[in-house]
């Protein structure tokens, strides 16, 4: 049992009603979890109100409730504490509780809209590769070493955090690398945590249907390195528009990465093909498995990241040299026909576009370039669009389709797709909604030689309609088609 007065330390209280001296099991914010001598913390999510169900956790034995606005009757036996922002008690008070893991060893935050899972992941396997013992804070999953876990957020719940943070230390682990989402930094969920350091990928459209516009976005992404102490450091991609942006009011020491402008690190990309990428980081050649100009900057953020953590130079270029492509990122199997099928979990704009030009930058036009994609139901419906625009000039065949639609009407969604495709691209453009048939369509219409992109889902294993989630694994499926198809 903890004390409650040692969890409140440095939460920014406003009022409280009872003692604070009193014992604690655990932590909660689901009422529905809440055991006897427990603290319940009323959060206002975006589907509940956690203040809905104080007297719920009251009656299941909370003694302690954490509260934005108290209810108008009060029990004299629980202790009230009243707070601004209850995510942000929520993000301190998990820390305290597991003792401030992220203090107790070497924490980098990797944010940005696209390449947090790479860069974060093939840091956890350089540093794997290099004899450490390392945690993975991701998209795809949660490591403790060698232990999986899996992932149900980009950033989890402040409380999730802590508990794997503890864990890693239970198990000895030296480093972690942490995706750091805009939705996690502004939902207070890495507050309280100890950064060793933060990098910043690159920003472009994504989640507007959560925050109000661009700038906000940006700037929510900026105040993780803002608040970043003296002794971290802050990695940014300053060919990025918003690079320098990013670094401005931060007081952690300045890193930059580039290929085209001026950097404290730099690379340049001699060889691009689909067997990986010749690249030359500080005068130094390096072969790499990894594909495409986006994997370049992810691999420089890499080396930048390592060498600031004080790992030698060539040790670094060694070991990038040995890594290998996420899980859905950039993932690609070629036939017995020599159709090649590549699954990429690219849904920004930005990512698609980049994931395209990738593809027509190292193939021979000769062959036919397909893509699948769709766009997710019950997120930013502005980008719908500009996903089938670039889709539809970038490749020969566009097949728009499903990816998750949740509860939106599927077809609503592809209709809103539809929208962007230019006129003189519309008869290169075909709409399917079962995403089974349209890959399907995609392999039927593939010659030898020709390339597949299935795009949207990446390592996801499931597909999600009106709420209710059924296995789905584009790279299972495909290869299972292409063998059925032997053309």
């Amino acid at each position: 049992m903890k004390n409650l007065k040692e969890i409140l330390y440095k939460v920014a209280i406003e009022s409280v009603k009872g003692s604070t001296d009193i014992p604690v099991r655990k932590i909660e914010f689901d009422s529905r979890a809440i055991q006897p001598s427990d603290i319940f913390i009323a959060i206002r999510g975006s589907i509940a109100d956690g203040h809905n169900f104080v007297q719920t956790a009251i009656d299941k034995g909370a003694t302690t409730i954490v509260c934005e606005t108290p209810p108008a009757v009060m029990d004299d036996d629980v202790t009230f504490i009243i707070v601004k922002n209850t995510n942000s008690a929520l993000a301190t008070m998990a820390a305290n509780f597991y003792e401030n893991p992220s203090a107790k060893l070497k924490l980098v935050g990797i944010t940005g809209t696209n390449g947090k899972t790479t860069v974060a992941s093939l840091l956890y396997q350089l540093y794997k590769d290099a004899g450490y013992k390392v945690g993975l804070i991701s998209t795809v999953k949660i490591m403790v070493d060698e232990l999986e876990y899996k992932a149900t957020h980009t950033t989890p719940d402040s409380l999730t955090i802590n508990k794997y943070l503890q864990l890693m230390l239970d198990n000895e682990v030296d480093f972690c690398f942490m995706e750091v989402s805009s939705h996690g930094i502004h939902q207070k969920r890495t507050e309280g945590l100890y950064f060793a350091g933060g990098v910043f990928t690159n920003l472009s459209h994504d989640h507007l249907d959560y925050h109000t516009s661009f700038a906000e976005y940006r700037d929510v992404k900026k105040s993780f390195f803002d608040n970043l102490p003296r002794t971290a450091f802050a990695i940014s991609n300053i060919d990025d528009k918003n690079g320098a942006v990013i670094l401005q009011n931060t007081t952690a020491k300045k890193v930059t990465y580039a290929l085209k402008s001026y950097a404290d690190y730099r690379a340049q990309i001699l060889e691009n093909q689909l067997s990986g990428l010749l690249l030359k980081i500080e005068d130094n050649e390096v072969w790499t498995r990894l594909i495409g100009t986006f994997n370049a900057y992810n691999l420089l953020a890499i080396y930048a990241t390592a060498v600031e953590l004080g790992m030698e130079k060539i040790e670094v270029l060694r070991l990038l040299s040995l890594l290998e492509s996420v899980s859905g990122r950039f993932q690609f199997i070629v036939s017995d026909t020599n159709i090649t099928a590549i699954v990429d979990y690219a849904h920004t704009p930005d990512a698609l576009e980049n994931v395209l030009q990738t593809i027509n930058s190292i193939r021979t036009r000769n062959e036919q370039l397909l893509t699948v994609v769709g766009c997710g139901g019950d997120r930013d419906k502005t980008k719908r669009p500009l996903m089938a625009d670039i889709a539809s000039v970038l490749s020969d065949k566009a097949i728009l389709t499903s990816d998750n639609p949740r509860t939106e009407v599927p077809e609503q969604i592809i209709e809103d797709m539809e929208k962007g495709v230019q006129i003189q691209n519309r008869n290169k453009t075909l709409s399917i909604t079962d995403r089974f048939q349209a890959i399907k369509a995609a392999c039927q219409f593939a010659n030898a030689n020709d390339i597949i992109l299935i795009a949207g889902k990446g390592h996801e294993t499931y597909q999600e309609i009106h709420g209710v989630k059924s296995d789905f694994d584009d790279m299972k499926i495909v290869t299972t088609l292409l063998k059925q198809l032997n053309k």
